[in-house]
């Protein structure tokens, strides 16, 4: 199957037959960030009910205990820096996009920050003027997919990209990392306010997503994302966005 779209004025064909995951499941073995623990995933035991065919029920039913920010891939709206909560329930997309992947390696500030910055993006942001972004850091090593950022200082991303891709339109940012922001700001979350034009022009629809994967064999360039978070009454959900390849058409 295929889909076909407009973006920019211009034709593209999306593949639906060729997905490309991006994200990391969720388990106890998965990434973590903020302190918290692995999630729990244990099968409900009650009133002589076993929740678990590997220990004598009839079906498996398992409870999970989990922090959307802290394990692994998720999706997070504007709700998460406003007070008024905006939940994930009340976004209503648009859930495919014409997005951008571009891979990037941190600059080591004086301070030893490592930071993303918006003139090593810029370049090809400008020229494609894509409706999401997905950056990918450099070095890309499978460890992403079970590390624990606590406490690590991980790369982040400077303020000015935020405020260029909210002037572009941008509606979706996605990285690799547990933040865009750095992980002690006492609180100033830069990146995130800017990207969403918060407090003064909030934008409901932007999303930013968090601790994807995008593997090696996934080269730089243009795709259709598919990004359709379950419906939390919260800021944040765990999220699995999809890429599909396409091809410019008439």
């Amino acid at each position: 199957m295929t889909i076909q779209y407009r973006h920019n004025g211009m034709g593209w064909k999306a593949d639906l037959h060729s997905p490309l995951d991006i994200a990391i499941p969720m388990g106890i073995h998965g990434p973590k960030a903020w302190y918290v623990q692995p999630p729990v995933m244990a099968p409900v035991m009650e009133n002589g009910f076993i929740g678990s065919i590997a220990e004598g029920g009839k079906v498996n039913f398992f409870q999970v205990n989990f922090n959307p920010h802290g394990n692994g891939t998720h999706t997070e709206t504007l709700g998460h820096i406003d007070p008024e909560q905006f939940p994930i329930s009340k976004w209503k997309g648009p859930f495919f996009t014409h997005a951008l992947l571009v891979s990037v390696a941190p600059q080591t500030l004086s301070n030893g920050d490592e930071v993303i910055l918006w003139e090593q993006i810029s370049e090809k942001v400008l020229h494609h003027r894509p409706a999401a972004l997905i950056i990918r850091t450099a070095p890309n090593d499978a460890s992403k997919k079970t590390r624990d950022y606590s406490n690590t200082n991980f790369p982040y991303l400077e303020e000015e990209i935020g405020r260029r891709l909210n002037e572009m339109g941008v509606i979706h940012l996605l990285v690799d990392l547990p933040s865009v922001d750095r992980e002690s700001d006492e609180g100033q979350l830069t990146c995130h306010h800017a990207f969403w034009g918060f407090p003064d022009f909030p934008r409901k629809d932007a999303t930013i997503s968090e601790m994807i994967f995008v593997n090696d064999e996934i080269l730089d360039g243009l795709y259709c994302l598919s990004l359709q978070p379950p419906s939390f009454e919260l800021d944040a959900a765990p999220s699995r966005p999809i890429l599909y390849p396409v091809v410019h058409v008439e």
